[in-house]
């Protein structure tokens, strides 16, 4: 059976770029509506890995994306960077004058609000997908309405672009986490970043000591997330990234963590691909 990678979204879509730049153009995908229904292809065994969005240098992270991996024991074991350039698409022959509602993933229209705000009379309406939504428009001819897609949508499904690289700072981009169920077996030789979730006892300086501890082991703590354990009021799950150079620090420190954290987990270690510019 040919292996699939899930995406979210459908074909033109900014997660379809991503798995055929990671996996070459002839990458074979689930198309998934929902990241929930991402998770659901992996778990049943209908694709062997998934490209999931986590965060975007504007629109900042994806939160309840970390909950999903963790929820459902799916392990990271790479990353991808993609440069997003927004474009406001619409059927041929049509001015932003004719348009009243633009339809997109509610974290692109986040990423062009600055653009939207010029135009009070047009509708922002929030929807699943990118390139679905530009599909759609073409399939039933819908006049007045635009998408918010990539230009690889408005030539996929013949749309006119009426406003290029609308995204509100041009320097946009999202990285996506490449998943699994199980763990990679990626060397030590090659793993220079983890994501970590770990649970503290609620006390003053516990997340201090836990900072400190990556600190002193050369630690670079490139992102920190809160999110509530809505099981236990008031008590939060911390989830990182960092990256190191050395495995033997890294490994130092993650036997610290595992000492003075009421939970610690490993949610992946991986190579680090982060862009130098960004």
């Amino acid at each position: 059976m040919e292996a699939k990678i899930a995406i979210q979204g459908i074909i033109g879509s900014f997660h379809h770029q991503v798995a055929q730049e990671y996996y070459g153009q002839q990458v074979v995908v689930d198309e998934c509506m929902s990241f929930e229904e991402l998770v659901d292809s992996l778990l049943s065994g209908k694709s062997t890995q998934a490209v999931m969005a986590i965060e975007n240098s504007i629109a900042g992270p994806i939160i309840p994306n970390y909950a999903l991996i963790d929820k459902n024991k799916l392990h990271i074991i790479g990353e991808h960077y993609l440069s997003i350039h927004q474009n406001l698409m619409a059927l041929k022959g049509q001015k932003i004058e004719d348009i009243t509602e633009v339809y997109s993933h509610p974290m692109a229209l986040l990423q062009c609000m600055d653009f939207l705000k010029k135009y009070p009379h047009i509708k922002l309406v929030e929807d699943k997908d990118t390139a679905e939504t530009a599909r759609r428009i073409q399939e039933k001819q819908l006049t007045g309405i635009a998408a918010i897609a990539s230009k690889t949508a408005a030539e996929m499904y013949d749309l006119e672009i009426l406003a290029p690289e609308i995204q509100t700072i041009k320097n946009n981009m999202t990285r996506f986490v490449i998943i699994q169920k199980e763990d990679s077996f990626v060397s030590e030789e090659e793993i220079n970043r983890a994501s970590l979730k770990f649970e503290l006892d609620h006390k003053r300086g516990s997340l201090a000591a836990v900072l400190n501890v990556m600190s002193d082991c050369k630690m670079n703590l490139t992102k920190i997330q809160s999110l509530p354990k809505i099981e236990t009021p008031w008590k939060y799950s911390f989830f990182v990234d960092v990256t190191f150079e050395k495995y033997e620090d890294y490994a130092k420190a993650k036997s610290l963590l595992e000492i003075m954290a009421e939970y610690f987990k490993v949610l992946g270690e991986y190579t680090n691909t982060k862009p130098s510019l960004i």
